[in-house]
Formats: structure tokens, sequence, C-alpha cells
């Protein structure tokens, strides 16, 4: 999956124009749902001429676990908000906010133009954003001796993961992240190179974005 990169007080824009309508799609990135509501209550404010500001928002990287919202903000039902979450489920981007804030322009373009409207400037804000792919990382506890130390990262940087913090007594304690597409590879070659010896406690999955594309 990918997100975007555009920070939420710098949104990717992007405008479609139908039948006197403007139509000024904003996408941005977004952590958590929680944060959405506040964004487009600030798109709301800056543009309090407008008619509707419609939006949706996904989070989420594993498949099936991703939580999603939408508005339609006054628009018939399913003609907003639907057609820009089905536009981030499609293209797969996740972590993501697209507002489309319409400036009605006196003719009605009916349901089916209402669609495409919403789709079409969703489309173009998604379009101009920096993009990234997420990469979706399993969190490991390691104990060890310091002996042992050394040897793991050296796996752990063959494997692409990452120490994420240490702590030194009379032995380590190592909490390290590895990309959950190569989870199984990891895991064997730390059995293999210890003989079963070492062994990392399962903890979260976590997402980081990786660089950008």
């Amino acid at each position: 999956m990918l997100t975007v990169t555009n920070p939420p007080d710098h949104p990717a824009r992007g405008l479609y124009q139908e039948k006197k309508s403007d139509f000024i799609g904003l996408a941005c990135h977004v952590d958590s749902l929680d944060q959405c509501q506040d964004l487009v209550d600030r798109v709301k404010g800056d543009n309090p001429k407008a008619r509707h500001v419609a939006w949706a928002a996904l989070v989420g990287a594993e498949q099936g676990r991703a939580a999603e919202r939408m508005s339609d903000d006054g628009e018939p039902a399913g003609t907003a908000g639907r057609p820009i979450l089905n536009l981030l489920q499609q293209s797969g981007t996740s972590f993501c906010l697209i507002t489309v804030t319409r400036y009605f322009g006196g003719i009605l373009l009916g349901a089916g133009g209402l669609v495409r409207a919403y789709s079409a400037a969703a489309s173009a804000a998604l379009s101009a954003a920096g993009k990234a792919p997420l990469i979706l990382s399993q969190t490991y506890l390691f104990r060890l001796t310091y002996p042992q130390h050394d040897r793991l990262r050296r796996l752990l940087e063959q494997a692409g993961g990452k120490v994420r913090s240490e702590e030194f007594t009379d032995r380590v304690n190592l909490w390290a992240q590895v990309p959950l597409a190569g989870k199984e590879a990891f895991e064997a070659a730390v059995d293999s190179a210890f003989q079963g010896a070492v062994a990392g406690q399962e903890l979260e999955r976590t997402v980081q974005v990786g660089s950008g594309i």
C-alpha cells in the first residue's frame, strides 16, 4: 500500500470544474481518523462560502483491518464521500484524508454528475500528492548475552530490519523491527545462527512510511 507524504498544513491540491461548479480536492497524510474532523473543519473555515465539503479517509495497512470514515456533507447519499473513499481503496492509498470542497455554480448535476465530479477532484488531488510505500513491520523484544548482541544486529541488517531501542545491564534487551515480508526468513536465520538459544518475543505490528516514490 501507499500513503501520501503531504502534511496537513501543505496538502496536495486538484481542481475540477463542471457546469460552473468548482470542486477543489485536497489530499494529505493523517496518522489516525481522530485527526480528520478537525482538518475538515479547518477546510470549511477556509471556505465559508462553499456549499459542501465532502471527504473520506482511510487508515491501516493490513488487508481487512483498515478503518474508514466519510461524509457527503449534505450532498445526496453516496454521491460525494463514497466516490472519494472508493478512490482511496482502489488506488491502495492509506493513512490519507481527501476533502473535496464544492462551490455551487447554479446548475444541478444529478447523482451521476456528482459522482464523476467528486471522483475527478479527489483523483486530481491524489495525483498531485507525493507518495511513499507503507512498510508493515513486526516488533520483537530480544533478551541477549553480549556476544549474541553483535551477531543479532548483523542478522537484523541483512533482513532490512532496524534496532528501535536497547537496554544494557548484565544482559542486553533489544527491541527491533523487521519488515513483515521478511519475517519468516529472519526468524529462520535467527534460529539457525543461535541453534534455538535465541528467540524474539513478538510484540505489536507497526507501520512505517518508506522512501518517497
